[in-house]
């Protein structure tokens, strides 16, 4: 399955993934810059993204967890979600997320 990221500057990027991966490796894997200090624990939001619009109702709701750490996140928009929180399914191949500023 294929991953697209888009950078800051707008570039276009693809990574493979395997179903059951974190979006979260998948990215770091890929040299994205998403810190994801916490290990995934939900105490920060470095692995900030911004999901496209048409994959954002793929994925299921987001933990009261991860909108509390989505509030404290810079450029948060309302498909923002924490990479740690994405488990890539079949039904995710060809996700595309956008790093934000």
């Amino acid at each position: 399955m294929i991953v697209r990221f888009i950078a800051r500057d707008g570039t276009v990027s693809t990574a493979a993934a395997n179903p059951g991966d974190r979006l979260l490796d998948v990215a770091q894997a890929d040299n994205q810059p998403l810190e994801g200090t916490c290990e995934g624990q939900l105490a920060c939001a470095t692995c900030h993204v911004i999901v496209d619009a048409a994959d954002f109702l793929k994925l299921p709701p987001a933990s009261e967890d991860e909108e509390d750490m989505l509030d404290l996140a810079h450029n948060a928009t309302r498909t923002s979600r924490l990479a740690c929180q994405i488990h890539l399914t079949d039904a995710l191949d060809g996700l595309t997320v956008r790093i934000p500023e």
